[in-house]
């Protein structure tokens, strides 16, 4: 638990805030003397020295043995957006653009609000050979998506019930106050902060189950065949490559049937993706 804490509000960052993978402005402090040569014997590493093993090795330009690092953390169990973020961005560095996706939206699913790992996101998928049209979809919609993506569910959940006690504080102002000005003022702010608290919790729900959400995945093959049957023999309706994000509709044995973005929908073998 206290590793899962490190990783997830403190430890060494592998890029700085304003960092971009195109750009590599590493500004990074190395912790305590640790060298790239410590990860060699990853598996018999504790958790914390496998996380300043992996910081100084991407320093060092060693992207594969960070990402191997990272990779045993993730493999022992732990999680952060921190860590997905840094793992994301060592697949990056070795032109795994896949597998960057993969963690960049893992990251992102735990801290929507992260810029830096939208916008690298971003310059990831702008490296993928699939050029998918999206559905126009509605500007209510998507600017409650971009505002609910601003802030985590927990975030969220603090701020409803924030509003959730303006509510019950602005109603007793307007059962006790005895000037009618006042009166006014607890009623309306107890109807605003009525109508914050319901939006806060939607967004709070609506992160949640993002966070659960095990129907999106990632095209982890060079590239993969999308068949309009759950069968090596149906005929192959369209391909897809790396790095591409797809919906998953439906599994049957070893295919999952996905939908992209533009509407089109067939069956994938379930080795070609990885849910995010």
């Amino acid at each position: 638990m206290l590793l899962y804490c490190l990783l997830l509000f403190g430890g060494t960052s592998v890029l700085a805030q304003n960092a971009r993978p195109a750009a590599a402005q590493e500004q990074t402090e190395r912790t305590n003397g640790t060298t790239a040569d410590e990860s060699a014997a990853l598996d018999d590493e504790t958790p914390a020295r496998l996380w300043d093993a992996a910081n100084a090795a991407y320093l060092d330009g060693n992207y594969h043995e960070a990402t191997k690092a990272y990779e045993q953390l993730v493999a022992r169990g732990y999680g952060s957006a921190k860590l997905f973020y840094n793992l994301a961005n060592s697949y990056f560095k070795q032109e795994r653009i896949g597998r960057a996706i993969l963690f960049y939206r893992r990251a992102l699913r735990l801290d929507p609000g992260n810029a830096d790992a939208r916008y690298n996101l971003t310059v990831a998928e702008a490296r993928t050979k699939d050029r998918i049209e999206r559905i126009p979809e509605f500007f209510l919609t998507q600017w409650f998506r971009t505002v609910r993506q601003t802030m985590s569910a927990t975030a969220w959940s603090v701020l409803s019930l924030a509003m959730l006690a303006c509510a019950l504080a602005a109603f007793l102002l307007y059962l006790l106050a005895q000037r009618l000005s006042l009166r006014k003022a607890g009623f309306y702010g107890t109807l605003t902060a009525a109508v914050l608290f319901v939006l806060t919790t939607g967004f709070a729900a609506s992160e949640r189950r993002d966070q659960l959400d095990r129907s999106e995945a990632v095209v982890m093959a060079a590239s993969a065949a999308v068949s309009s049957a759950p069968d090596k023999s149906a005929t192959d309706l369209f391909i897809l490559h790396e790095g591409t994000t797809v919906q998953i509709v439906d599994r049957l044995d070893k295919w999952c049937e996905v939908t992209i973005t533009d509407g089109k929908k067939g069956w994938i073998e379930n080795s070609k993706i990885e849910t995010i």
